[in-house]
């Protein structure tokens, strides 16, 4: 339809001009994330899976958007779009991932959480995978009765704390404190592209090296901070017999 006269035509932006991820981390997972669940779902024309895209739920205000880390629809098409417009598609994501930072936890958990609800998404992720916002660090969160419910976990074949992606029949499993994903019905582990998969386990060794060195830091503090307590339990002991 053509624009009427005098009416000036509605701008949905692409994009913000702010980066896609706070840091390379989060984008290398974002980008192989989005590489595994393209594969999982490439015989499904019917299955669209979409990230850091403006979503916009609103007709007729451009305000009215989120960009979710990662985002799964369901009953839809696979073709490519560079926005998202809520009433063109006739769908909401079924699934959305977002994979949290110092600057998007809290958000993550509170206005986010609060629209992706509101919207009617049926399954929400948080990862943490610097281990620093989140506890636990991977959370699920499953839409009943128009309220978002916390996913209970189980745990994995080597007690690893996993959750149930029910939507797309998919284990979100903790290994060695990195996100992985498995097919329910098989079994089988969905891998990073070949072009993808050095950059996902260098960032993956990194992750890891960076949460020691957190760990070991913070076991250093807990000591100084009981060496200083015995310390002053002393001063405190001699004082008092010195009187």
């Amino acid at each position: 339809m053509l624009p009427q006269p005098g009416v000036q035509e509605i701008t949905y932006p692409e994009r913000d001009g702010l980066p896609m991820a706070e840091t390379g981390f989060h984008v290398t997972l974002i980008a192989n994330f989005l590489a595994m669940l393209r594969e999982y779902f490439r015989p499904r024309p019917d299955v669209y899976v979409g990230a850091n895209m403006f979503i916009y739920y609103h007709e007729g205000d451009p305000t009215k958007r989120v960009a979710p880390d990662l985002f799964v629809v369901f009953n839809t098409t696979n073709v490519e779009r560079r926005i998202w417009k809520v009433w063109e598609e006739g769908q909401v994501p079924t699934v959305v991932f977002e994979f949290t930072s110092k600057g998007t936890w809290d958000e993550d958990l509170g206005t986010k959480k609060g629209l992706y609800e509101w919207m009617g998404v049926r399954e929400y992720f948080l990862f943490d995978p610097l281990q620093e916002y989140l506890d636990p660090v991977l959370q699920g969160f499953r839409l009943v009765e128009g309220r978002f419910q916390p996913m209970e976990a189980g745990l994995g074949p080597n007690g690893e704390r996993q959750l149930s992606s029910e939507a797309m029949g998919l284990w979100l499993r903790l290994e060695d404190g990195n996100l992985s994903l498995y097919e329910q019905a098989t079994g089988h582990k969905l891998l990073a592209p070949p072009e993808l998969a050095d950059a996902l386990r260098e960032t993956q060794a990194q992750l890891q090296a960076e949460r020691e060195a957190r760990r070991q830091a913070e076991e250093r503090a807990r000591a100084a901070e009981a060496e200083l307590a015995r310390l002053r339990a002393e001063l405190e002991r001699l004082r008092g017999g010195a009187t």
